[in-house]
């Protein structure tokens, strides 16, 4: 099979349509902000988290309840601007989960109670920073920058790496991936930064734009790789292979997600330092 028959196979073709309905989605939510992004960015954070509480077994038992409770406070703190009020609502969830550890021993186990925690943090407040992003001076063309890194690396770095890819990046972990790959999708991140600048020059008031962008888009690329990573470690840890069915020719939301997850925060604080 040659390379060019390698990239138009039709999982390739079926992943591609599906992306381009989820930038549609994107699109249309982001212009709008606000309450609509709210609300999508909630719903899409809610069912991320069901489905990595579902690899713990736990997304329709009381801890993954207890999760669900404070995913819920999260966001509702969010959207109210009451974030004086996270730390001690993080800090009461673990209690309840550690409530439900203690008085239903040993019906759970600590690594279950773990993951209510986590699943939080790592779903719901890094996915909420796409809206934090959004809602900053000129956030609507800033937000951008976030798919850029993360959906652009993944483009960019398949297509290099189906291409030219010859030492394994994480073989164990995930056998497909290459170094050129992953350079590949970091240039790619850069390149699609500074032309989007160049576009959107007078909407960013960084200073050095033309130089800082690209350099803040390959960094959140490099870091995107990272979480793109970390999923797949966690699927291998519970011999998962996809979160869930919801995007075809992806999987679930954290298969199309685990990128933006990471990617977003960076983003979100680069912008706010520089």
């Amino acid at each position: 099979m040659s390379k060019i028959e390698k990239l138009m196979n039709k999982s390739f073709l079926e992943r591609t349509i599906s992306g381009i309905i989820l930038v549609v989605i994107a699109l249309i939510t982001i212009i709008m902000g606000n309450d609509v992004l709210f609300v999508v960015i909630t719903v899409t954070a809610l069912i991320g988290l069901s489905e990595l509480y579902k690899v713990y077994e736990v997304e329709k038992r009381l801890p993954g309840i207890v999760g669900y409770i404070g995913a819920l406070g999260y966001f509702a703190l969010i959207r109210t601007d009451n974030e004086v009020l996270l730390l001690p609502m993080l800090l009461a969830v673990i209690m309840l989960a550690m409530g439900v550890f203690v008085f239903s021993f040993p019906k759970y186990k600590a690594n279950q109670i773990m993951a209510v925690f986590f699943g939080i943090v790592y779903v719901c407040v890094m996915l909420s920073y796409v809206y934090r992003t959004r809602m900053l001076e000129n956030g609507l063309y800033i937000v951008w920058l976030i798919f850029l890194c993360s959906w652009g690396c993944d483009t960019c770095a398949y297509l290099v790496g189906v291409m030219f890819g010859k030492h394994k990046m994480a073989p164990v972990l995930s056998p497909k991936k290459s170094v050129e790959g992953g350079i590949g999708g970091i240039a790619g991140a850069a390149l699609l930064g500074l032309a989007y600048t160049m576009i959107f020059a007078d909407k960013f008031t960084i200073n050095n734009s033309m130089i800082m962008v690209p350099v803040m888009c390959g960094v959140a690329a490099m870091v995107s790789q990272i979480g793109d990573l970390a999923a797949s470690g966690i699927k291998r840890n519970y011999d998962v292979k996809d979160y869930g069915k919801l995007i075809p020719g992806h999987g679930g939301i954290l298969d199309r997600f685990d990128s933006v997850i990471f990617t977003a925060p960076i983003i979100y604080y680069f912008v706010m330092y520089l």
